[in-house]
């Protein structure tokens, strides 16, 4: 129902720009500028829902099922404006007359038709100069580069074979014409234009900071970005402030923030999290450069000493869980040294833990008896034996349950067979 509703809006948007385009022949720039509408947005409607108008106007009925034109290649237009011009210039009836004569007879521009010649039907030219020497026709031009063009344009072929610049780069740098060297190119140096390609082709999708993509151009932040986030990108690696409070001082938005530091800035991720700025951003455990400070001073505490966690966490104010759990995720090495083991479930547990608790653990899902009776009678602390179980013993909990559950039900099976000797009365799960 949505897409519908959206293709009635587009119709009654686009209504007067289809009724130029299918009944007059104005360009679809003219007629997007009449009607005020997004070129763009109407060349796409036009082909995805009017392809028939566009097969018409281009008189292409007998490629009504094929691509109009791919990324590159001579445009439609460019084909219906020089095809009777390059068809004279393949034709025998018209071998008498060169390249600039052929063009002022069918009306077109003669640099124009010798650029179309050049990039779309190489082997016309030589084919028809091959013959025109053959049946003696000459006038002692010369063909090919002119020895200047040679001289002028050498060092920036040069260049372009040996360096990953665009040809509007190396026209600036080497003071020359960006057209006339990117003419000079496709004409004499088709080998050139290849390698790009190549080059593009292999780049497509590659976005690493200072090298080219697939549109040639080099991968990084425009300057007034790198300007606005200087101040913010410079307390970001120097101090452990949160991202939100480092925006806030720098006056920048905390998404572009954000975005600016994961896209440019990848390594001082990285290294903000404790690790070499080498190692891959995924290998990476993300936490706050502000929490690694936090646990820093116990850490330190817990690697020179051999005291319980939970007594260090104490000494410095933290959550014994929280702490324990931010040394498992981020110092393995650390938990192994300190005589950690794997229980049979899988669990990491202290050995000093495992041996406290291992008899009040094995009476609890062995018996019915409380958790708390059990500490009493073994000379523990409730909370910390039950911390352990909960913690690390999870399915000795549901044994406990599942046994008190059928003590429960065997109870009352007792009680109810106790009153049916009594009063000779059928107990109620044989009447059931």
């Amino acid at each position: 129902m949505q897409g519908q509703e959206l293709n009635i809006s587009s119709e009654l948007k686009y209504r007067e720009a289809i009724i130029l385009y299918s009944d007059s022949n104005l360009s679809i720039k003219d007629i997007c500028e009449r009607t005020g509408v997004g070129f763009c947005a109407f060349s796409s409607y036009l082909s995805k829902h009017h392809r028939d108008l566009i097969i018409k106007r281009h008189h292409l009925t007998k490629y009504a099922n094929v691509k109009l034109r791919g990324s590159k290649g001579q445009t439609t237009s460019a084909h219906y404006k020089y095809k009777d011009a390059i068809a004279a210039c393949d034709s025998v009836e018209y071998i008498e007359y060169n390249i600039s004569q052929i063009a002022r007879i069918f009306d077109v521009n003669c640099s124009s038709l010798a650029s179309q010649l050049r990039r779309h039907y190489p082997e016309i030219v030589p084919r028809r100069e091959l013959e025109r020497r053959r049946m003696g026709i000459t006038i002692n031009l010369q063909y090919g580069a002119r020895k200047w063009s040679k001289e002028g344009y050498a060092t920036a072929v040069e260049m372009l074979q040996s360096s990953d610049m665009t040809i509007g780069e190396v026209a600036s740098a080497c003071n020359v014409s960006y057209t006339g060297l990117r003419e000079h190119i496709i004409a004499y140096y088709p080998q050139i234009t290849t390698q790009r390609e190549i080059k593009r082709t292999n780049a497509t999708g590659r976005k690493m900071r200072g090298e080219r993509n697939g549109n040639w151009a080099i991968h990084e932040p425009e300057h007034s970005s790198i300007e606005k986030y200087e101040k913010a990108i410079e307390l970001y690696r120097t101090t452990s402030l949160e991202v939100k409070e480092i925006a806030r001082i720098a006056s920048v938005n905390l998404g572009g923030l954000r975005y600016h530091i994961r896209i440019w800035h990848p390594r001082l991720m990285v290294q903000r999290r404790g690790f070499d700025e080498n190692v891959p951003i995924e290998q990476t455990k993300r936490y706050k450069k502000s929490t690694a400070e936090k646990y820093a001073d116990a850490i330190e505490r817990l690697k020179n000493s051999n005291l319980p966690t939970s007594r260090v966490a104490a000494e410095f104010g933290l959550n014994p869980e929280v702490f324990r759990m931010y040394i498992k995720e981020h110092y393995p090495e650390l938990t192994a040294v300190r005589g950690m083991t794997k229980a049979d479930n899988g669990k990491t547990v202290s050995n000093r833990s495992a041996e406290k608790y291992a008899e009040a653990l094995n009476i609890y899902q062995t018996t019915s008896e409380s958790l708390k009776s059990i500490a009493r009678r073994l000379g523990l602390t409730y909370n910390s034996l039950g911390g352990f179980i909960r913690r690390n013993y999870p399915e000795a909990i549901e044994r406990h349950k599942s046994l008190l559950a059928s003590m429960t039900v065997n109870d009352e099976q007792r009680n109810n067979e106790q009153e049916y000797k009594s009063d000779g009365s059928v107990p109620l799960n044989e009447r059931l």
